[in-house]
């Protein structure tokens, strides 16, 4: 099968999942041709069935903006063509479905057929589609792809509560590459982050409001308070100045760092005992699944679609959102003992194991194919 994945190429969890995925499909023999304006960060090796297209930008004076939309557009339009791909499987309703849509009319103007598989995310949902402004064209571009996924549950019923949906919405869910997350404990690093044997805690995040970063370190101080702990800050973003100056008022400096972007997570993850993820809102949370994957067990909200993928009692604990003071219990429970931090790392395994991609991967293979043939007919 000849298959175009249009995604976002930043570390966020749909470009991670995107890019993921088509590394995934070329491995089974798919030819995968990724479309973005830059390659994707995941995208960081040469594979064989892989294949990358630039969206060239073109500035005119006329426009504030570059048409971003437009350009992409044509871009598909030029790909599926002279590549003859089958399905274009576009992440994020806007814009990638918006173009996707339109290059699809263009191209059967041709008599060429593509099919259009849009995977829902998260925050062209849940954040911006929301706005009364971009409302009917999130409705439009779900309406008008031949088939639709949602990450969780959760996302799928958000979906129908705020938007005009009339079709069938299909849940596959977020998976993780256990391969990629296998590595042994680097005793070394750690050993320079936590010098006499303190707990490791982590979050890594972009740094948006929504990830409250000023509730990881209030639930941080409060475990700090207790036990000797340091706190590994992973991710860049609109919040990281507030954040560190949140470290200095609390005078936290010492036992906290930040580490910025980082490419090898699985080597952070693996030195680490408990990750922190208070968000105000997860469609998914497939940096949880990446910590389950390292056995690092999770302390998060309830929100979203996390209780889709944290399990309360067994792979970590779920707190209500802005509960403080929960997840600093939870957090103290998982690592007051090593036995106990041991029994959440054994579980925090298993439930990675469910997500595999070798797991996941044959849906979005059946998806393609049902469309194709629905399509035919």
């Amino acid at each position: 099968m000849n298959i175009g994945i249009v995604c976002y190429p930043t570390y966020g969890g749909s470009g991670v999942v995107a890019t993921e995925l088509g590394k995934g499909l070329a491995a089974k023999g798919h030819k995968v041709h990724f479309i973005s304006y830059t390659q994707p960060a995941r995208l960081d090796i040469f594979m064989e069935n892989i294949y990358y297209h630039e969206v060239a930008m073109v500035h005119y004076p006329l426009f504030e903006h570059s048409p971003y939309v437009l350009a992409l557009t044509g871009k598909l339009v030029d790909v599926v063509k002279y590549e003859k791909l089958d399905v274009l499987h576009v992440h994020y309703a806007i814009p990638h479905a918006t173009a996707a849509n339109l290059a699809q009319q263009i191209l059967a103007s041709q008599g060429i057929r593509v099919a259009v598989v849009t995977t829902l995310h998260g925050t062209d949902v849940t954040l911006v589609g929301k706005d009364p402004t971009y409302e009917p064209v999130v409705s439009f571009a779900i309406n008008q792809s031949d088939a639709v996924t949602a990450v969780s549950e959760f996302l799928k019923a958000d979906t129908y509560k705020h938007f005009h949906v009339n079709r069938e919405i299909e849940v596959i869910p977020n998976f993780i590459d256990l391969n990629r997350f296998s590595h042994k404990s680097k005793s070394h690093f750690k050993m320079a982050i936590a010098p006499n044997g303190e707990r490791v805690v982590t979050h890594v995040s972009n740094f948006r409001k929504v990830k409250r970063i000023d509730h990881v370190i209030e639930v941080f101080k409060g475990i700090q308070e207790r036990l000797p702990a340091k706190l590994l800050l992973v991710g860049d973003g609109p919040e990281r100045q507030k954040s560190e100056q949140q470290c200095r008022e609390l005078g936290l400096c010492d036992e906290i760092r930040f580490l910025g972007k980082q490419e090898a997570i699985e080597e952070i993850l693996s030195i680490s005992d408990l990750f922190l993820m208070p968000s105000e809102t997860e469609s998914f949370g497939l940096a949880a699944l990446e910590a389950f994957a390292c056995q690092v067990p999770v302390v998060s909200s309830n929100a979203g679609g996390l209780p889709e993928v944290n399990v309360h009692g067994v792979t970590g604990f779920l707190a209500d959102f802005g509960d403080i003071q929960a997840m600093i219990d939870f957090s103290l429970d998982i690592l007051k003992s090593d036995e106990r931090l041991a029994f959440f790392r054994k579980n925090a395994l298993q439930q990675a194991k469910q997500f595999e991609m070798r797991n996941i991967l044959p849906l979005y293979e059946s998806l393609y194919e049902r469309t194709l043939t629905a399509q035919v007919v």
